[in-house]
């Protein structure tokens, strides 16, 4: 990628590049890169596959410029989306000048973990690789040893650090580490822009972030956002419509809720932190659409953003 911005006052020691932030579901990545960063770029939820897109974090300094990339996690995929997702992420790694591979250590490596694992150890020789121990205030002390030795057996080429990303242990080490690790370059992003995401975008990824705190079971995986009108009335009003999508009957009159309360609070609380986001008071409209099966089927991933996979569909999946 051409630099964007080469100002002529950097030092001539500064380092840039692209760090790949991977690992099975649900091991902390976005939560590490909004706790890096100093903000909020990626949504968060103890669901699993809540990240679906691949979104950028631009973190700037004096001596360096770090572009971490979000991606899914990665897993055994049961449709088209999860196909997509997966590919998302493996696609991410080698664009990368430094592979961070995100673990929790509070247990013992899975299979998923040691997909990610055969991933890393495919990467040019260039690539360097860190291994962030994630959640290690949460792991027993008789456990601890043992599962820093079964992560560190899977990627013999990383190093390593105990860390845990929500607590902030050990982050400003971690960070040395894959600055450190970048090789010297230029800006390519202005000093000041922290995401590469557009705010349609993040809107979307807010309203479904309180779609996944407020519902469970299967109806959070069925659900995908799509803004619909995004106008700025004033400078001090936002009006937003977005539709809410799932793929049955049964999971939209979950979603609404008795009398519409569910939606109601689904609404109230993504508006908070749109209003944050966007700096203006919000009128904020959501309406709910059952399109089934749509984790399935290619036009309906494209048409709703999502990225089609390249590999064709395995004969047999659940949803």
């Amino acid at each position: 990628m051409d630099a964007l911005v080469l100002p002529d006052n950097l030092p001539p020691d500064h380092r840039s590049g692209f760090v790949a932030v991977v690992g099975r579901p649900n091991v902390g990545k976005s939560t590490l890169i909004n706790r890096l960063l100093g903000q909020k770029i990626a949504i968060v939820s103890a669901k699993p596959q809540t990240t679906r897109q691949r979104l950028l974090g631009i973190l700037t300094q004096a001596t360096a410029q770090v572009i971490f990339m979000d991606t899914p996690g990665i897993h055994a995929p049961q449709h088209r989306l999860g196909q997509g997702l997966v590919e998302i992420a493996a696609g991410t790694l080698p664009e990368a000048d430094v592979a961070l591979w995100l673990v929790d250590v509070s247990v013992s490596p899975t299979d998923e973990d040691r997909q990610v694992a055969g991933l890393l150890a495919e990467l040019a020789p260039e690539t360097s690789v860190l291994l962030g121990l994630n959640k290690a205030d949460r792991v027993a002390p008789a456990h601890l040893q043992g599962n820093v030795d079964a992560y560190a057996t899977l990627a013999p080429r990383a190093a390593w650090l105990l860390i845990s990303a929500l607590r902030g242990d050990n982050l400003d080490r971690l960070l040395t580490m894959i600055v450190e690790a970048l090789p010297p370059g230029p800006r390519f992003y202005p000093p000041d822009q922290v995401t590469g995401q557009q705010e349609r975008f993040m809107v979307a990824e807010l309203v479904r972030e309180q779609a996944l705190t407020y519902l469970h079971n299967e109806v959070p995986h069925a659900v995908a956002v799509l803004v619909d009108e995004f106008t700025r009335r004033s400078a001090e009003m936002t009006y937003i419509a977005a539709t809410i999508f799932v793929e049955r009957d049964s999971q939209k009159a979950i979603l609404v809720g008795a009398g519409g309360q569910m939606l109601k609070r689904i609404g109230w609380s993504a508006r908070q932190n749109i209003e944050a986001l966007l700096d203006t008071r919000v009128y904020l409209e959501l309406w709910v659409k059952v399109r089934p099966k749509w984790r399935a089927k290619d036009a309906e991933l494209r048409r709703l953003g999502y990225q089609i996979p390249r590999q064709a569909a395995h004969k047999k999946g659940g949803g």
